[in-house]
């Protein structure tokens, strides 16, 4: 099972978020893409955070009591988000997931530009269609 690797289950083609988006149009994007998060890129397409539902949520509901202007989502990202390689093992990723919050990983080369995203369905799938292949 060991070599199940990242680089045969990802998704190729990911939404993303782009710096200096303000948050309600990422919320958009979250909820026109279904995704409870996504990476979010410099114009080079490198991955420097990654934001949620959540963080969305909270801004949100903070902004509106407070009736703040825009937010850009460079405030509420996570600025070290958890990533993994196309050579990353399934298994090593599974741990990840039980052990780290994000459902969905991005999956970045080496210099961090964005490949693709990895989902936890996906990871499921694979460990489901293993055992029983």
């Amino acid at each position: 099972m060991s070599r199940m690797l990242v680089r045969s289950i990802y998704s190729r083609r990911s939404p993303m978020i782009q710096l200096g988006m303000d948050v309600g149009d990422v919320v958009e994007a979250l909820l026109q893409h279904r995704f409870l998060g996504l990476p979010v890129v410099d114009e080079n397409q490198v991955v420097v955070g990654f934001v949620s539902e959540q963080d969305c949520l909270k801004t949100l509901l903070v902004s509106g009591y407070h009736d703040e202007g825009s937010t850009k989502v460079e405030e509420v990202m996570h600025n070290e988000p958890l990533t993994v390689t196309l050579d990353t093992a399934i298994v090593d990723v599974a741990q990840m997931m039980l052990s780290n919050k994000p459902k969905i990983y991005p999956v970045v080369d080496e210099n961090m530009k964005l490949l693709g995203i990895l989902e936890r369905s996906q990871v499921l799938v694979a460990l489901r269609d293993r055992r029983h292949g």
